[in-house]
């Protein structure tokens, strides 16, 4: 296992109508999606473009599990900014730190935060299987 020193990427987020429930703020598993894009730019960033990653090595990242947690509610039209920043990386898998924040008057105020673990696995077989290294070293 590595614990690598990863810089903190950065991807804005309006939040639409789409976003919100009945109460007129964002629904709690939209998180989750705003997670997602960021983890994909972040990717992106990094020269890691997921449709042709599954194509050239025949695997793909799957996320394994995550813990969320829930501090304030954004609201409709509200910019948001997530965050993305490894905090971990094995052979199969990487852990890492996301945040989503309000940009505010008073600055910025942390709405919601995770965890997230993605592994690796063959595209065909979704089964566990090695990074390949040209991956873990665009990572770390």
């Amino acid at each position: 296992m590595k614990t690598p020193r990863s810089e903190i990427f950065t991807w804005p987020v309006r939040v639409y109508w789409e976003d919100t429930d009945a109460g007129g703020i964002v629904f709690y598993a939209n998180y989750l999606k705003f997670f997602e894009r960021s983890r994909t730019e972040w990717l992106r960033s990094k020269g890691i473009d997921q449709h042709q990653l599954r194509e050239t090595t025949g695997g793909m990242f799957v996320v394994s599990h995550a813990e969320i947690s829930y501090l304030k509610s954004a609201k409709l039209d509200d910019l948001l900014s997530v965050s993305t920043r490894l905090i971990e990386s094995g052979r199969a898998f990487m852990r890492i730190h996301q945040q989503a924040f309000l940009h505010a008057n008073e600055g910025q105020v942390l709405l919601c935060e995770g965890s997230i673990r993605a592994a690796w696995v063959n595209a065909s077989q979704l089964k566990p299987a090695r990074i390949p290294q040209t991956v873990l070293d665009a990572l770390t």
